[in-house]
């Protein structure tokens, strides 16, 4: 009797500690109703909230439950803070959900839109309007990889990226985010989604998501839907357009992110048809949930629900009612979290949001945390610093620098060409106030959110220090930043490399409706090429205006944003490698032929859509 007793005792203790929610072994769908069994409004809410790093402490995390922390645009731990800072303070926030009585996971998010671009001495990789240039989408993929390990290094397993606008009017500030105003190449560049979050298994479901592990990340379709079709590129503004436009050109990346298993879609700020994005239940809810069948989560953009009214926050529980309505899932609040929790809270309470919209919302966030391993392995360790900013990921943003240069000319006539330079000559010029910055060759999002400039910010290569750096020893390399042109004439050079072009901008702080090269780079241009052969390469999120300089320029090269590593520019440059890129966006010749995109009937470019002239590597040059 006493053993049998005893037997009932040890039983209820196993089963008392048995929770099915914990368990690996356990199928997703299991663990996912088991926990949510087991939740509280409070707690089901919590998971929908996502916070700022700067207003999040382990106190905060267990006492609303927090589901999610990012990182704005250079929100950092500290200012160049090394791999194990970030690790540690991840942790530390993660230690605080995990102290809640359910022990839910938080999930770490911030924008790795060009390798891991908030952290100190990260691989920085060519911005995405270069990378469509390359058309190379397993190039891409291996961008992704790296960046998911160096995002890894830093204990975050979760990037808005990537960004996958087709950018119709390059007035807008976001337009070097988009890879292309061709959806074909924006849906060959999702490839980056595998490179990030893994292959998805051959057995899969579609629309579930899928990360494969601790060396990936969960990545981030943005900004569904419209964001780059906006009128005159005003960011955040209206997109005009019928369904058949909408989903011929700005929908189709988001058929293919989806069928390679991307675990979040981010809503745009933008309207369409002058109906908010973050309001619009019909395109979240019935289109990409419904009808596309998208199984993870969808997110706001920050502040993306306040933005619903005009001015923002200005009928912040209509806000929430709309945005969650809508079908938003995740809420980047990211400041005010009391204020969104109680709102939404009063909201169910009184039935104006629909228990099952609660439930649908968590269950999705839940999905995604399961599947990715973040309840069975929730803590990061140190084990991957040494990938970040590490040799191999260099070389691969080099490579991917030569492969998204554009040559647009190339001397007068074709039998004589500028380029590819000779190593050897007696004295050259480098001139230009983009030759010798690395912030402005980064562009926006590098280290803080609108960029910087200079050449403190991080790790990497100028353009200047790589032309050195190539170079025959014998050559004599001169840098003037801005020179007279008495100057370039009393100085018999050889050849001059003039680098010019935009000042780093994010989002609305890009939007141009001039889209010049920044003073003083034309009169740099006029002083130089006047007075000697020159090849000018202009560093800029978009095409500029250069039609009215172009007949005094022997060569020009559009060289985009490279990121940290400038030695990509001289290598080709220099002949080591050829010019193989084509133009991803049209080169217009005036502002006022925009918009104007490849296919449209009026279509007179400077440069067209897929242009590119070619060159042959030289041997022993």
């Amino acid at each position: 009797m006493l053993g049998f007793l005893l037997l009932c005792f040890l039983a209820a203790v196993t089963e008392a500690t048995y929770i099915k929610y914990k368990d690996p072994k356990q199928p997703l769908g299991a663990r996912i109703r088991d926990l949510m069994s087991r939740m509280t409004l409070a707690e089901k809410i919590g998971q929908m909230t996502q916070i700022e790093r700067a207003v999040a402490t382990p106190d905060v995390m267990k006492q609303f439950f927090i589901g999610s922390v990012l990182s704005g645009g250079g929100s950092v731990p500290a200012p160049k803070a090394t791999a194990e800072t970030w690790v540690n303070m991840v942790n530390g926030l993660q230690k605080g959900a995990l102290s809640t009585r359910l022990g839910i996971p938080m999930i770490y998010g911030i924008d790795a839109v060009h390798g891991h671009n908030n952290v100190y001495k990260a691989t920085i990789f060519p911005h995405n309007v270069g990378l469509g240039v390359t058309r190379d989408p397993a190039l891409v993929k291996k961008i992704g990889d790296a960046t998911a390990l160096e995002v890894r290094a830093t204990g975050i397993p979760y990037v808005f990226a990537p960004c996958i606008a087709v950018c119709r009017d390059p007035r807008w500030g976001r337009c070097y985010e988009s890879y292309s105003e061709d959806h074909k190449i924006v849906q060959a560049m999702t490839e980056i989604i595998p490179g990030l979050q893994g292959d998805l298994p051959a057995n899969s479901k579609k629309g579930v998501p899928f990360v494969a592990g601790k060396k990936k990340v969960a990545a981030c379709a943005k900004h569904y839907v419209g964001d780059g079709g906006t009128t005159k590129g005003i960011n955040e503004n209206n997109t005009v357009i019928n369904l058949n436009g909408l989903l011929s050109i700005h929908m189709p990346a988001y058929y293919n992110s989806i069928s390679k298993g991307v675990a979040t879609v981010m809503v745009s700020y933008s309207s369409w048809n002058g109906k908010k994005m973050h309001a619009n239940h019909e395109l979240v809810t019935g289109f990409l949930k419904n009808k596309l069948k998208f199984r993870g989560f969808v997110i706001s953009d920050w502040e993306g629900i306040d933005r619903i009214t005009a001015p923002p926050h200005a009928n912040y529980s209509y806000s929430v009612q709309a945005g969650v309505s809508a079908g938003i899932d995740m809420v980047m609040v990211p400041n005010n979290y009391k204020e969104f929790i109680d709102d939404l809270t009063d909201q169910v309470k009184k039935n104006i949001i629909p228990m099952s919209r609660i439930d649908d919302a968590v269950k999705r966030i839940l999905r995604v945390k399961f599947v990715m391993g973040l309840f069975d392995s929730p803590l990061a360790d140190t084990s991957l610093v040494n990938q970040l900013g590490s040799q191999e990921h260099r070389e691969l943003a080099r490579e991917a620098v030569r492969k998204s240069l554009v040559l647009l000319k190339n001397g007068e006539a074709a039998d004589k060409p500028l380029l590819p330079l000779p190593k050897k000559a007696s004295k050259i010029l480098v001139a230009g106030s983009h030759a010798d910055n690395l912030g402005y060759q980064c562009g926006g999002w590098t280290i803080t959110w609108q960029g910087l400039g200079g050449n403190d910010l991080t790790a990497g290569s100028t353009i200047l220090h790589a032309v050195s750096n190539t170079v025959d020893p014998t050559t004599q390399v001169v840098f003037n930043e801005n020179p007279d042109a008495n100057f370039v004439k009393s100085n018999k050079f050889s050849y001059a490399i003039v680098v010019v072009g935009e000042q780093p901008y994010a989002e609305t702080y890009g939007d141009s409706l001039n889209l010049t090269i920044s003073e003083p780079g034309l009169s740099t241009i006029t002083n130089v090429c006047g007075a000697v052969k020159c090849v000018v390469v202009v560093i800029s999120g978009r095409p500029v205006v250069i039609q009215p300089y172009l007949a005094q320029i022997d060569a020009l090269v559009a060289a985009w944003l490279p990121g940290t590593e400038g030695q990509g520019v001289a290598d080709v440059l220099f002949g080591d490698y050829g010019f193989t890129g084509k133009l991803a966006r049209t080169w217009f010749k005036t502002v006022d032929q925009l918009p104007m995109n490849v296919g449209d009937p009026h279509y007179d470019p400077l440069f067209p859509f897929g242009f590119g002239l070619t060159t042959k590597p030289t041997k022993g040059n």
